[in-house]
């Protein structure tokens, strides 16, 4: 049940990300013990592309759904320690203050390994007017 729940959420935070946001205006969404603030959404200089930035917050053990992006995703833990799986690579730990690069495309999925809350800001660059989760590839 509590898979199904994540799924649901996860499913609902890419809807949520699919809105035009100034940087000035963050935006929450709160589902069960994942929270996400969507902080910037910006076009780049580089045609067909756009930065968003979110604060992701992880409640004790929860995780996030086997995903990838249409782009670049550039993790910084603010605190706690997020367990990361990239397919083809063994899973890594990221604690606050440490930083991680997933490349175009790579499906993965994180976990907070910790007894506290954890969080994370995520970068992405990605293909403008894709979806910004692509569940299960």
């Amino acid at each position: 049940m509590k898979t199904l729940r994540i799924i649901a959420a996860t499913a609902a935070l890419l809807v949520a990300t699919g809105s035009t946001l100034p940087v000035a205006q963050a935006h929450e969404v709160s589902l069960g013990d994942i929270k996400r603030t969507n902080l910037l959404r910006n076009d780049l200089s580089a045609a067909g592309r756009e930065v968003i930035q979110v604060l992701v917050e992880f409640g004790p053990g929860v995780s996030a759904v086997r995903h990838s992006h249409p782009g670049e995703e550039l993790v910084y833990v603010t605190e706690g320690a997020l367990e990361y799986q990239l397919d083809g690579r063994p899973p890594r730990t990221v604690k606050a203050g440490e930083v991680l690069f997933i490349p175009h495309g790579t499906p993965h999925a994180v976990k907070n390994v910790g007894s506290v809350k954890a969080a994370e800001i995520a970068t992405y660059i990605v293909e403008k007017g894709k979806p910004l989760l692509l569940l299960g590839e």
